[in-house]
């Protein structure tokens, strides 16, 4: 395994899905990297398992696509797709510029001033912090606002759905500074603020695509990540 940071330890209880989630969460971070082979024998030797734990937790993940496992060969951490990743990038546009309208009419001035608080804490980390706390504090802002929609429920559907476009977040917050992120989350709170829907939905616009503005640069400084980058022709 290519990284050599200290590796996460399972707790007390269920096996599968502690390794499930810390195995997902090192893919969607890039801990390890898209093509790198994964071993069942080593993982099982690092969290002090069994294979069979491990095996399982392979077979999840390849059910996310995270993994795939190419008999005789072994098991590999899946490219990202492109076409998976526009597609993704469009569901959540649609989906999150309709919660940013529901925000606007139901926000007080309370969740205004703990937004902002947000907005504050991004700008600390994002001059201090790691791309990984950065990315940590992104997905807590959004969580935040289908929360105020009250819509929480859709947070967790758009985490699932939003695998292949996390691998590609984290990948661009090492690549470049989360700035123009504050910047554009902060004009999010503004336009909620100044109870402007068309406002909000027109700044949450803007933020959504980045990633698709970005992707083909974050694909040419890392192309043997990719899979269907052909479609961006």
């Amino acid at each position: 395994m290519a990284s050599t940071r200290p590796m996460p330890m399972l707790k007390e209880g269920a096996v599968v899905p502690q390794l499930h989630q810390l195995l997902r969460d090192r893919i969607i971070n890039c801990d390890l990297e898209p093509g790198q082979r994964l071993s069942e024998t080593e993982f099982a030797k690092v969290y002090d398992v069994s294979r069979q734990p491990v095996r399982e937790a392979f077979i999840k993940l390849a059910n996310e696509k995270l993994v795939i496992v190419r008999p005789q060969r072994g098991t590999f951490v899946r490219l990202i797709s492109v076409p998976d990743t526009l597609t993704s990038r469009f569901v959540r546009e649609a989906v999150e510029v309709d919660l940013i309208r529901r925000v606007v009419d139901r926000a007080t001035p309370e969740i205004v001033a703990e937004l902002e608080a947000q907005i504050e804490l991004q700008r600390e980390v994002a001059e201090t912090g790691t791309p990984a706390e950065f990315m940590r504090l992104d997905e807590a802002f959004h969580r935040r606002l289908a929360e105020v929609a009250g819509k929480l429920e859709i947070s967790e559907y758009l985490l699932a759905l939003n695998l292949q476009i996390n691998r590609v977040r984290n990948i661009s917050a090492r690549l470049f500074e989360p700035d123009k992120l504050v910047v554009q989350h902060a004009a999010i709170v503004t336009a909620i603020r100044a109870e402007d829907a068309t406002m909000a939905e027109g700044e949450m616009r803007e933020h959504l695509r980045k990633v698709k503005e970005d992707l083909p640069h974050i694909i040419l400084a890392n192309p043997d990540y990719f899979e269907g980058a052909e479609i961006l022709l």
